[in-house]
């Protein structure tokens, strides 16, 4: 589907804290970090979430206005407290402990504020848990009819896959991990022998999809355009890692800037690749050092844009 890349991109979803540990609380919620990231990045998103009427609400919207982002789209709830998961890890790799019924479930439709049309929206599957969050996303997408690029983000038992089947029809692209790929094959399983990029085609053709991104872990990741592009990218062997928290979302966040900057798929996950392989030498899933950004942006050539 055409957007108009001149209109801010439309991030809707979970703002919530990633609780360590250590006691660490670092803001989280995959849509929030793609959010955080495209505002470094220059492209001005637009953040539609809803935190409660708590402490760290009050440190979302701070944090929001200190990274420069509006807050326009950024609900308060009296009832529900914001979002929280507790990480825990194990060499590195996260693992989350969802708390449920929180204020990010509770997206208001009469609530969103005016919003261009024809607009790339990002989105994920979390927050469309519960009825209000998902019909809230249903009407969004009717007022204005985006180009959809649907971040698929399976977290046991808050999910269903009739309502992935729904999400992946209605999206332009969409972002996976292996795993997520071979439960939402077409039938149901990925067939004996199939490879990585077989079964991305596959979910391709079924669904109408522009482009297709599959995260292989340490293997990097593969990318396959309905034009027959295919491509694969192998993360360098020298990475430092902290934690992966966020590293996927890392990788999202630069695969939006590429459709919107229309830079060709190869070079696209590329960057992406490179810039998720810096996530996971941080501590969480967002920095708040704008010289962490610079480096990339130099090298991509949007320094000073």
């Amino acid at each position: 589907m055409p957007f108009d890349h001149q209109q801010p991109p439309l991030v809707f979803g979970e703002a919530l804290f990633d609780c360590f540990p250590d006691g660490a609380e670092v803001l989280g919620g995959a849509p929030f970090n793609v959010a955080w990231h495209l505002a470094a990045f220059g492209l001005n998103p637009v953040f539609l979430s809803r935190v409660g009427e708590d402490a760290l609400g009050e440190r979302i919207d701070a944090a929001m206005r200190e990274q420069g982002m509006t807050t326009l789209g950024l609900q308060r709830d009296p009832v529900h407290p914001t979002g929280t998961v507790q990480v825990s890890l194990s060499n590195g790799e996260p693992s989350y402990e969802i708390v449920p019924d929180c204020a990010y479930d509770h997206i208001d439709a009469a609530a969103l504020p005016p919003l261009p049309e024809q607009a790339l929206l990002y989105h994920g599957s979390l927050a469309l848990r519960q009825a209000d969050s998902a019909d809230a996303l249903r009407a969004l997408c009717g007022r204005i009819a985006p180009a959809v690029f649907l971040d698929v983000n399976l977290r046991e038992p808050w999910w269903r896959k009739e309502q992935l089947v729904e999400l992946l029809e209605a999206a332009t692209w969409v972002k996976l991990n292996a795993d997520e790929l071979s439960l939402l094959a077409p039938d149901g399983q990925a067939e004996a022998g199939d490879d990585i990029e077989t079964r991305a085609r596959r979910v391709l053709e079924r669904y109408a999809l522009e482009a297709v991104f599959a995260t292989l872990g340490a293997e990097g990741a593969c990318a396959v355009g309905a034009d027959g592009t295919l491509s694969r990218i192998a993360p360098a062997g020298d990475i430092e890692v902290v934690d992966a928290v966020g590293a996927g979302d890392g990788f999202a966040s630069v695969l939006i800037l590429g459709l919107m900057r229309r830079w060709p798929l190869p070079q696209t996950l590329e960057r992406a690749q490179a810039f998720a392989s810096a996530i996971v030498g941080q501590r969480g899933a967002t920095v708040r050092d704008a010289a962490f950004y610079q480096p990339f942006l130099a090298d991509w050539g949007l320094a000073g844009a």
